[in-house]
């Protein structure tokens, strides 16, 4: 599946992902994806080449401990709260 070019979820991934210390093979391996496309499957994603389904997209989030609307969250600010509120 296409992304859309002005989808916000390529960024909060990569923040996500480097936030919890995880390589994209990792991240990728842990959400289910084969070993070995799961750096390149993860690569796409963080380039907005591809966008996950939304089980994938569940799988990550949990993974990296994020609501799945911080993922599509457009404004920084807000993000940022989602977090924040989530941990709370």
């Amino acid at each position: 599946m296409k992304t859309n070019d002005e989808s916000p979820f390529p960024k909060r991934l990569k923040e996500a992902r480097k936030a919890k210390g995880l390589s994209q093979k990792q991240l990728g391996i842990l959400a289910g994806i084969d070993q070995f496309a799961a750096s390149a499957r993860m690569n796409q994603y963080e380039k907005g080449v591809h966008s996950p389904d939304f089980k994938t997209v569940k799988a990550l989030a949990d993974i990296l401990e994020v609501p799945t609307a911080y993922l599509f969250c457009i404004e920084d600010e807000l993000a940022e709260s989602i977090l924040t509120w989530s941990v709370s």
